[in-house]
């Protein structure tokens, strides 16, 4: 059997190495994070906390839960996830339910499908992308977050396979028995497509939970911007009487922690939300990777 082979043992083992690694790389930042964070002022200043608390202190917490700004912020960037993310979904699933009917029943659909595709391979850029948002009245507005990012080509197209891929038995049944299409998508299809409806949603959550540089460009208040592009303010520009952080506060503490916390505390929802929808990632992600 190949499985016993001493090659595929080798493979074997590379490929758990190959893992471990990715793994460390993806855990040790965060554990470096979470340790800076805990750590006293001296110890942070002084750079030698590596993945432990030295000096183990809540003070950068205590700082960040109580600067307003910061909470501002958290509550603009679930506003911006929750909505981003209802949006794109939305358009997403109907969009690939309309464009996996064969060309029979929807004309044109060819189109509509190579419109996306050149769209993705070809977008309007920065400046054009600017404009549009500013001539339509959405500028300063958490709307400029959320529309220009709404119709993610590359969710669709996976999307679209996994519908395709559904027994056509069901929509046939469904429309025997006198369904629309609104209660076809909703009620036969969807129910049976959560494992990539999951994975989408993920996608779509950390990618409107991490984006901060479209906030920056669409915003023009710091009190207006989510979580992300804050963050990218207090990281970058160092800037702590802008962002609200207490300076008498600050000579007991080091920034190095403030910003430590802050990094956590905007990371800890992700990682919140992951476990819930992990079991349906790993059939999501390989949708469409068999064919019979």
């Amino acid at each position: 059997m190949h499985y016993r082979s001493t090659s595929y043992t080798i493979f074997q083992i590379v490929n758990y190495v190959l893992i471990g690694v990715l793994s460390l790389l993806c855990i040790l930042p965060l554990l470096h994070i979470l340790a800076v964070s805990l750590s006293s002022r001296e110890a942070a200043t002084a750079n030698i906390v590596n993945f432990w608390p030295v000096g183990f202190t809540l003070a950068a917490y205590e700082q960040t839960i109580g600067n307003e700004n910061f909470l501002r912020a958290l509550m603009i960037g679930f506003q911006r996830t929750i909505l981003g993310t209802i949006v794109s979904m939305s358009i997403i699933t109907m969009a690939a339910y309309s464009l996996s009917k064969s060309n029979l029943r929807f004309q044109g659909r060819n189109i509509y499908a190579w419109f996306f595709i050149f769209m993705m391979l070809f977008s309007g850029g920065l400046i054009p992308t600017y404009l549009v948002v500013t001539k339509t009245g959405i500028y300063d507005t958490i709307w400029a977050l959320v529309i220009p990012s709404a119709v993610n080509v590359w969710n669709m197209i996976l999307m679209l396979n996994f519908f395709r891929n559904l027994p056509g038995e069901l929509e046939e049944a469904a429309l025997i028995d006198g369904a629309g299409h609104f209660t076809t998508l909703f009620r036969i299809y969807i129910p049976v497509s959560l494992p990539a409806i999951a994975t989408m949603t993920l996608f779509t959550m950390v990618f409107h939970w991490n984006s901060w540089f479209d906030g920056i460009i669409y915003l023009t208040k710091l009190q207006d911007y989510p979580l992300a592009s804050f963050l990218h303010t207090v990281v970058v520009k160092e800037n702590f009487n802008e962002v609200g952080v207490d300076l008498e506060n600050l000579q007991q503490i080091s920034n190095r922690t403030v910003k430590a916390s802050q990094i956590f505390i905007g990371a800890l929802p992700i990682l919140l939300v992951y476990p819930f929808l992990q079991r349906y990632f790993v059939k999501g992600i390989v949708l469409g990777s068999v064919k019979e």
